[in-house]
Formats: structure tokens, sequence, C-alpha cells
């Protein structure tokens, strides 16, 4: 592992702009064959899970697949008086004569108007799948805005699940947007205060967004193997930054400290491959255990759980060939010209002063900031008080944990801030039967159409007076006879106690004594409070198995990268200390209402059920850098003959700054998420960013060189290198001192 980036960096070191040319020519040809090639969606087939799932691909086998479809609304402006019906009708008839015009719908059912008479609604249904609805809803708000100034004394809006989805994804991309004009800038601060160098402050930023660049392109081509949901952007962005500028800023600080070390007697070419040498081989196992940890979400068997992996796995590998390739050759460059100037300046200079700023220099490099300093003062003399405390803050953060409510984040939940959200707000309000649904499906022999209609009519009636359940059932069966489907309303949002217990009164109840007591018949019950319900058992079963899978991974890798079993068992049990903290944290602020205000948001009571898998694996994988990043340093003072005690206050002393630094740099990224209006990408920001915290500074500084203090050299069983090294390093003292004897 170490021969591999030395040997690539010391190529791109002697070949500089061959090196940087080849990357800007890797970047463009992803994008360009992307381009050319283009993406692969998820299609609906995708995204069915559970008992929901197979529902729906029995009605779309007969034809009776849900279609996507809006809903206009025509009521009387706020503070107008009644509706006038006469005049919503002339409007409705207008929006009918106009969205059968569009090429886009299928369908115009006729006007119906609330049990109030003050709403008055057009149901517009469009051709083609339902996830494809909201590229093709356009021209129909279109039509609806121009009806609205046709009728200027009505209100004419429009709302439904393909302008919802159109909605959020506008916002989505406002909300990134300006997560970017937060997160760069204060990236780019971050790296000059480190680095006090305008041109090594711009390089892991140059890095990061090319890599971004490149990932992008690659994924698009690879989402022909793995469908794309629609959420991989996000991740590359979101992993993108944050391990290419870690990546990039382990291998800065390290090529510094060693040109400062060797006092310019070393040509930049061999201070970069140096660098190469030591973190160069923490980058590639960084990168490694990132990629594989992403990988664990395939086990989720989940298309938007497999877009997320594919994203992760893709932009880490392509971070870790920047930080081999163009890095090394920027970082030559760069070092060149410094040489250069350095050589005018010794020119009108004494070489004594020189030597004397360049043993300066190397103090500072080897120099521990004082807050690090100061934390790790405790952690040296008290070692195991300081993990007693450590580690009992981190439980007592995780103890909310023990409340956690897991569900899928409807439709409800979308931001105000979307149009359509507040249109779908009057419209369950005037018509409630449209808040939600269940559908029913039955696959039996076509000649027992009639036996299986007659079963679902008997379900109908014995649900009629249900409170639970309201509004008219609707019959349909397939052309071949052999599909049947009935609808029923649910007066109730998908999140709401009173949608869930009619889901288990029809799947426990109402089918068993009537449809499923039929022989040879195959039943399923789907709709908005079936997917909301079966998602979230989804992932509850699935996440045994994933976080199994990241423990393992974490093991392994360690024990790879030391040889060292017992530190694989510590970076399991700290991965799962600083996770959990983290997610007790997030149960307490997202679960209450006590921060609504704070944060800008309306508590659901629960968190969105795709959070805590995201958590697990991308802070598995995220944590790795540190901790690679750190023992490595330990290690390698170890490996030269330093006590393990000293290797450990050594290791994390000089180590601290570039974590904190990158550490800094990730919750900055991962916070400015928290600002966002889609709820669960929210949680996800303030997950991360707590956690990134708590791991760099109470995990990485406090317990783990506790850990390896009290162990000793205890730490690198079954591993005798770090023996044999000590051995070696103590045979040439201990001949001098026979030989003074």
């Amino acid at each position: 592992m170490t021969h591999l980036p030395l040997r690539v960096a010391g190529w791109s070191a002697r070949h500089p702009w061959r090196a940087i040319t080849g990357w800007f020519l890797f970047v463009a040809l992803c994008l360009g064959a992307a381009a050319a090639v283009g993406g692969n969606p998820a299609t609906s087939e995708d995204f069915r899970i559970g008992e929901a799932g197979r529902a729906e691909a029995m009605a779309a086998e007969g034809g009776l697949e849900q279609r996507p479809v809006e809903r206009v609304l025509i009521t009387a402006p706020p503070g107008a008086g009644p509706l006038d019906e006469a005049g919503a009708r002339a409007a409705a008839r207008d929006i009918t004569a106009r969205m059968e015009r569009l090429p886009e719908v299928l369908t115009v059912a006729a006007p119906v108007l609330d049990a109030d008479g003050t709403a008055l609604r057009v149901d517009v249904t469009l051709r083609g799948p339902e996830l494809d609805g909201r590229k093709h809803v356009e021209p129909l708000r279109a039509q609806t805005a121009e009806v609205q100034a046709d009728h200027p004394g009505l209100r004419v809006e429009e709302t439904g699940g393909p302008s919802i989805s159109a909605g959020v994804e506008e916002l989505r991309g406002t909300d990134l947007a300006r997560t970017e004009v937060i997160a760069l800038p204060v990236t780019l601060i971050t790296l000059l205060l480190v680095f006090g160098s305008v041109a090594l402050a711009v390089v892991p930023l140059l890095l990061a967004l090319t890599s971004i660049a490149a990932a992008l392109g690659l994924s698009t081509l690879a989402s022909h193997a793995f469908p794309d949901a629609g959420i991989g952007t996000n991740i590359i962005l979101l992993i993108g930054l944050a391990v290419g500028v870690d990546y990039t800023l382990f291998y800065l600080k390290r090529e510094r400290e060693e040109r400062a070390r060797s006092g310019g007697r070393l040509s930049s070419r061999a201070v970069v491959e140096l660098a190469a040498a030591t973190s160069g081989r923490a980058v590639v196992l960084s990168g490694l255990a990132v990629a594989v940890s992403g990988a664990t979400l395939c086990l989720a068997d989940d298309v938007i759980f497999s877009s997320i992996a594919t994203a992760t796995i893709v932009v880490t590998l392509v971070a870790v060939a920047s930080s081999l390739t163009i890095l090394p050759a920027l970082l030559a460059t760069l070092g060149e010209r410094a040489e250069r100037r350095t050589e005018r300046r010794a020119a009108r200079k004494a070489d004594r002063r020189a030597d004397r700023r360049a043993a300066r220099g190397a103090t500072r490099a080897r120099r521990t900031g004082r807050l690090t300093a100061a934390m790790l003062r405790p952690t040296a003399r008290h070692p195991a008080a300081t993990l007693g405390v450590g580690v009992l803050a981190m439980l007592a953060l995780a103890t909310p944990l023990l409340g956690l409510n897991l569900t899928d984040m409807g439709r409800e939940t979308h931001p105000r801030d979307i149009p359509a959200m507040r249109t779908y707000d009057r419209l369950g309000e005037a018509f409630p039967e449209l808040k939600s649904m269940h559908q029913v499906v039955v696959r039996a022999d076509a000649d027992r159409a009639d036996e299986v209609a007659a079963a679902l009519r008997d379900l109908a009636d014995r649900a009629r007076n249900d409170p639970r359940l309201a509004g008219t059932a609707d019959l349909r069966t397939s052309a071949d006879r052999r599909i049947s489907l009935l609808e029923l309303p649910v007066p109730h949002h998908v999140s709401e106690d009173a949608a869930r217990t009619s889901l288990d009164a029809v799947r426990t109840g109402y089918v068993p004594a009537t449809v499923g007591a039929l022989e040879g018949v195959e039943t399923a019950v789907t709709g908005d409070v079936a997917r909301y319900a079966d998602y979230p058992e989804h992932q509850k079963e699935k996440l045994p198995l994933i976080i199994g899978a990241l423990l393992l991974v974490t093991f392994g890798m360690t024990v790879w990268a030391f040889r060292s079993v017992v530190l694989g068992l510590v970076g399991v049990v700290l991965n799962l200390l600083s996770a959990a903290a983290s997610l007790g944290l997030l149960v307490l602020v997202f679960q209450g209402t006590w921060a609504e205000g704070l944060l800008d948001f309306t508590s659901t009571g629960s968190i969105g059920s795709r959070v805590p898998l995201l958590l697990f694996v991308i802070l598995f994988g995220l944590s790795m850098d540190y901790q690679v990043f750190v023992i490595s340093r330990i290690r390698e003072a170890a490996l030269n003959g330093v006590p393990t005690r000293r290797a450990v206050i050594d290791g994390i002393g000089s180590s601290a700054g570039v974590v904190t630094s990158a550490a800094f740099v990730m919750v900055t990224i991962f916070a400015s998420f928290v600002f966002l209006h889609i709820m669960e990408m929210k949680q996800m920001g303030f997950a991360l960013a707590v956690a990134v915290l708590l791991d760099a500074v109470v995990i990485r500084i406090m317990i783990l060189p506790s850990f390896m203090l009290l162990l000793g050299d205890r730490s690198w069983w079954p591993s005798h290198g770090v023996r044999r090294a000590r051995s070696t390093a103590a045979a040439p003292e201990a001949a001098h001192l026979a030989n003074v004897g």
C-alpha cells in the first residue's frame, strides 16, 4: 500500500504538467461521456418496497397503476365572501377545455363541489408513469395561471403530486446553491488560516471541485447499472467537498512539515515523495474505508440507498485519485517556485540566518496547538478518568435515542414555501377524503372476476361506517379481468395515527374477512398510507444488517491498516459511541418542539427513516479518515522506536491541527444543510455536523488517546512490528553503553 502512492506521486512530481493536463482531460472526458450517453433515472418499479410494492406491481400488471394527478382548486379570494358558484363553474369549463388540448393530459374529470359549497375542484390525470409527472406539469401550471388571469374574481390554483414534486426540486436547488455560497467561502477562509498562503488554500478547493465534476460524470454513466433515484448529485456535492478538502489537507500539511523539517536540504520532488509515503498511504486507506462503508448501503435493497452508495463510492475514489495525481504535481510545481524565491533571498542573506529560520519552521511544524495541548494534558495525566468522563458524556448524549421514532416523511411535511403545498392544505380542508387512500389489489383468474368484485364490494360496505375512512370507494377491473383494485379514501394525512390504524384495520380485518377469504386469489394493500408505513419497516429490518456490515468493515479495515486486532475493536466501539451520541442529539432536537424557532422547522415528532442509515454509513466512513490519519502518525512514531506513551501524545499533538481544521470544514459543510427547507436534509445535516464535531474533539483527543495510553504496547497486538522497531532502536544505544563501560 505504501509503494503505490509513492510511485504515482513520484511520477506526478517528476512530470507535473503531464499530470495536471491529464487530470483536467480526465475530468473533461467524464463530463463529455456523461453528456453523450445521458443518465438512467429510476422508474416506479425501482421504488417498490414491501407489501405496498407487491400490490403496485400487481396493479401495474393490469394497467391499474397509480397515475400522476393534478387538481385545480377554485375558491373565493380571501375576504371576498362566499364562492360565486356560477363563476367557478365557468372557470372550471375553461380549465377543462384548456387541459384537454394538452398532449401531456390523459383525462379531465367532471368538476366536483365540496360539501359546504366553498370550493370546486377539477382533477386532471397526466399521461405516463407516476414519477414522470413532475417533468410534464409545467404546461398545466401555465394554463392554470392563464385561467386565474381571466377570472380575477376567483382564486384558481393547482396542486398535486407532480406540482409538489416539482416545487420540492426547485426549492432543493435553491437551497443547495445557498449552502455552496456559505460553505465555499468558509472553507477558503479556514484554509487560508491553516496555510497562510492563497495558493495553498486554493489547491484543496480546486481539487474538491474538479473531483465533484468528474464524479458527476462517472455517476451518470454508472446510473445505467445502478439507476439514479435523483439524490446522487446532492450526495456527491456533500461528500465530495468534505473528503476532497480533507484528503488534500492531510497531504498538504504533511508536505509542509517535511519541507520545514528538511530545512531546504531536500528538493520539492523529494519532499512530495516523503509526504506520499506517509499521508498518501493514509489517504488511500481512508478513501477505501469510505468507499467500502458506502457500499454497505447496497444491502438496504432500496434504489435510493443504492444511488447514495454509488455516489459515495465514485466521488471518494475520484478524490483519492486526485490526491495521488494532480496534487503531487501541483505541490512540486509550487515548491519549485518557492525554492527559486528562497534562492534569491539566500543570495542576499547569510546562510546561517536561513538555517535558523528553517529550524524555527520545523519546530513550528511539530508544535502542538495551545487548545489541543490543554485538552491533552488531563488525558496524559489521568487517562482512566478522562476515558470514563468521555464515555459517560457520549452515553448521556445517546440517551434520547431510546425514544427514537422513525417514519417516512409524508407529503404534508414539505415546507409551505412551496406554493403547491399551501394549495394542498386548502384542498385538504375542502375535500378531506383526498388526504390519502388505501388501494386493495387482487389478482385471480379471469373467470373469477365477478366473485372478486362482489367480495371487494362487501369490503367497501363493511368499511363505509368506519370513521377512519370516508368518501365513496372506487372499484376498477383490468381489461383482462385478472386484476381488481378497490380504492378507499382516507380523511387523514399519512402521518396521523388514524391513518395508520385504518391501514391495520384494512390489512388485518377487512381484507381477511372478505376477499382474503377466497381461495386461490392473491391480495395486497398499497396506497399513500401503506407506502408511508412499509418503507420505515423495511429500513428497520435492514438497519441491523447494515450496521453489522459497517462494524465488520471498520474492524477489518483497521486491522488491515495497522495489523492490530485491539485497534480494530477500539475503532468499532468509538464509531458506535459517536453515531449513538449524534443520533441521540438528533432525537432531542427534532422530535421535540423546543428548537423549532432556533432551527426554523416544524417538528413532525419523528426522524426520517433514511436518516439513521445514512448517518451510520457516512459517519463510519468519514470517521475512518481521522482514525487512519491519527493512528498512522502514532504508529509511525512507534515504528521509529518511540515509546507508545510518547508516540500517542506526539501523534495526537502533531495531527490535531489538521484534524481540527478538516473537521471544521466538514462541520461547516454539513451545518449549512441545517438551513435547508427539506426536513430530511435538515436532519441529516444536523446529525452529521454534530457527529463530526464529537468525533474530532471528544473521540480523537480524549477517548482514543486515553484508550491507547491505558493499553500501552498492547494497542498493537498481535503485531510485533512496533516491538521489533523498539528493539532495533535500542540496540545501538546498548552497544554504545557497552563501549563506554
